[in-house]
């Protein structure tokens, strides 16, 4: 299975690197160059969009909102970093499309030519290694009960596009925190923390933390362009900080996803998926 792709699936679903198998794809990939393109986490970028100060806040906003894009079709021509404690892949070519709560389609290319792609849909993730001409499939059932969250399609869209991951809930209160909204909610075993900015109203940064193993998932949203009348952040830093099952050491796992060109349209891209018959399944 391609280490890098299923590494991206891992990290947008919240799993773990020590989940994913450990083949390459990327044998020839040039080295990452230093922390310019793949780094520790850097601070939170609180001057992206304000251009006047933020507006004084009570401590507790309750009916504050959170701007999320709306869209039928998204495409999207991206650069992916990805580094983990045996893998280091910089600037690899990605291919996006969504059919808006319907399909996420991936293709991964290295070297000029297409190495794996992807298909996800509302009961399902396949994922296709052309290198190795094999294939997987995974059910969000299975994936949830391993991972102790609720895993389903409309919570990947929404971290690939900058939507709130889980829907604010009646009951749910706003707070403000420093240069901050901060919206705090729990999914089964899991802590998230959406960090809101004040005078955009839009998600800047995102804490997910696996209360009995302090796993953390951290993402965090720059460079927000006007796209269609949405604030659309063109670049995502995802940080998995946990500790291995195998030798009980922490490790950190860091994707970077710059976006180069994105579009909103009501034109259908198409989604071509077809598994060649002689493709191995894989567990």
């Amino acid at each position: 299975m391609s280490k890098y792709l299923l590494g991206l699936l891992c990290v947008i679903m919240l799993i773990t690197a020590d989940g994913c198998r450990r083949r390459r794809l990327f044998r020839n990939a040039p080295p990452s160059p230093p922390a310019d393109t793949v780094s520790a986490l850097p601070k939170i970028r609180t001057d992206t969009l304000a251009t006047a100060p933020p507006p004084v806040l009570s401590s507790i906003d309750p009916n504050a909102t959170v701007d999320q894009v709306d869209f039928a079709y998204l495409t999207a021509k991206s650069k992916v970093s990805f580094k983990s404690k045996d893998q280091d892949i910089n600037n690899a070519n990605v291919n996006l499309r969504i059919d808006k709560d319907s399909l996420i389609w991936l293709s991964v290319s290295g070297v000029g030519v297409e190495v794996a792609r992807a298909l996800i849909t509302k009961d399902s993730v396949v994922i296709m290694d052309r290198i190795h001409r094999e294939y997987s499939v995974f059910d969000y059932a299975s994936l949830s009960q391993r991972f102790n969250f609720n895993l389903n399609f409309g919570l990947i869209q929404s971290l690939l596009i900058g939507n709130l991951p889980l829907p604010k809930e009646p009951a749910q209160r706003v707070k403000n925190e420093k240069d901050f909204l901060l919206l705090r909610q729990h999914e089964g075993k899991v802590l998230v923390d959406n960090y809101i900015g004040e005078q955009n109203r839009k998600l800047k940064k995102l804490l997910v933390v696996e209360q009995p193993t302090k796993n953390s998932l951290t993402l965090d949203y720059e460079d927000f362009t006007v796209l269609n009348n949405f604030l659309f952040p063109y670049t995502s830093l995802v940080t998995v900080d946990y500790k291995s099952k195998n030798d009980g050491q922490p490790y950190q796992t860091v994707l970077r996803i710059r976006h180069n060109k994105v579009e909103l349209t009501d034109k259908n891209p198409g989604f071509p998926f077809n598994v060649p018959p002689k493709f191995q399944r894989r567990p």
